[in-house]
């Protein structure tokens, strides 16, 4: 069992706190217009990470005649939606019932006590829906302390029209050379996440586990974990990084490169190869650039070995710091029911995190069978981030040490491996 802060008794909420203008978007209005009128009915507020409408779809359907779930939205940035959490939470701030978690921050946010424990049972008929990546992902020592929602995957779109002229079999396995090579040699620019953000770290962690490797291992052990970045894998990643940047397949925006601009990289005339989630299927339209776009599983960092796609999605946490924990939870088994992750689904592009939300009969209708078998293969092959209560300080620190992508060479696993070392030691500042 993990250890939990001790919390005193709080009386219930007369008023929900409102967030300092332009920090939050009340997806419900007005915040007076959510408190449920006169009614007296329990109001569970989900803060919610942004997306085109699903999360408020699920919270009506799970509203029921014994309490009212509405949405908050929180910033863009997974960062700062971390942030906001935790410093609300930690403040003993009431006005939080439910919240969606980046699967990351979730240890983190286990660690520290913020999280209301999930009832045995409830654990268990949720390991039995969810694919095993999502429940691992929303697992901290050898709890269940999270709801899997919805589990994306990235993987390889490519444009037919391109790989007929590179001469590329795409009914094989293609690896990070050869996707490089092809589109440097004819006129190609490739779409990948390069930012100085988390989408970079997931970047950098697909490549080492593709290539057999961890960033840290004894996850854990907590602040003793090992950092094994500075390793043959972590080097294969550091070479495929330093290949791409300077390479004529690099676009000109790699450095500040994010899930658009990669994908508008890969809309125009010199897109070839594109690692995207699976939403992004539905930002070309019905006619799918004149049909142009296949996809496969996400490239190898090594020849031969099974590529280890990187691993997202949402968990829906329940604060402990809430007032309506027990509706909360229940609230919660509702909103991640199968149905409603297909309904997440069909409305954002975000799949769900188990095989019977896949079944929603509306997915059929917008994606192909291979495609949304692709989807499923991904997500059990894919590589998780570090389940640890420090994963945000490591993400910080590779972004430091492995960016911009041109500065990345041979040594950065080294320098990184040191410098993770020391923020998490406490003898340097991020």
């Amino acid at each position: 069992m993990r250890a939990r802060s001790s919390r005193h008794p709080r009386t219930r909420r007369l008023r929900r706190w409102a967030a300092p203008a332009g920090a939050l978007t009340l997806a419900c209005g007005l915040l007076a217009g959510c408190s449920g009128g006169d009614s007296g009915k329990p109001e569970l507020v989900w803060y919610i990470n942004p997306d085109s409408g699903g999360q408020d779809a699920v919270a009506k359907n799970c509203s029921t005649d014994d309490y009212t779930v509405t949405t908050q939205v929180l910033p863009q940035s997974s960062d700062q939606q971390r942030i906001q959490l935790a410093r609300r939470i930690a403040a003993g701030d009431p006005a939080i019932d439910l919240m969606s978690l980046d699967p990351p921050f979730t240890a983190e946010f286990a660690n520290a006590g913020f999280l209301a424990e999930i009832p045995a049972d409830v654990q268990d008929s949720l390991r039995e829906q969810s694919f095993e990546g999502a429940a691992a992902a929303a697992t901290w020592e050898d709890e269940l302390v999270a709801f899997p929602f919805w589990s994306n995957t990235q993987v390889l779109w490519y444009r037919k029209s391109f790989v007929e002229k590179a001469g590329l079999d795409m009914s094989q396995p293609v690896t990070w050379d050869q996707i490089i090579d092809a589109a440097s040699d004819n006129g190609g620019k490739i779409g990948v996440q390069a930012n100085k953000y988390e989408g970079y770290s997931v970047w950098i962690n697909a490549l080492i586990s593709g290539a057999g490797g961890n960033i840290i291992e004894d996850a854990e052990a907590g602040a003793d974990a090992k950092i094994t970045v500075d390793s043959a894998a972590g080097e294969t990643a550091a070479g495929i990084i330093e290949k791409l940047a300077s390479s004529e397949a690099a676009p000109a925006d790699l450095s500040v490169s994010n899930e658009g601009t990669a994908g508008s990289t890969f809309g125009s005339d010199a897109g070839s190869f594109l690692v995207n989630w699976t939403y992004i299927w539905n930002n070309y339209g019905e006619e799918r650039l004149d049909d142009d776009i296949g996809y496969a599983m996400y490239p190898q960092s090594v020849e031969g070995e099974e590529s280890r796609p990187p691993y997202g999605g949402i968990g829906i946490g329940v604060s402990e710091a809430s007032d309506e924990k027990e509706l909360a939870l229940e609230a919660a088994e509702c909103l991640v029911s199968p149905e409603n992750q297909g309904i997440n689904a069909e409305l954002t592009g975000n799949m769900p995190a188990s095989a019977a939300g896949y079944e929603y009969p509306a997915l059929a209708d917008l994606y192909a069978p291979d495609l949304l078998q692709l989807f499923q293969d991904s997500v059990d092959a894919a590589a998780p981030r570090s389940v640890t209560p420090y994963w945000s300080d490591i993400s910080s620190s590779l972004q430091s040490t492995w960016h911009p992508p041109a500065s990345v060479d041979s040594d950065t696993p080294a320098e990184s491996k040191s410098f993770i070392e020391q923020i998490i030691d406490g003898g340097r500042l991020l």
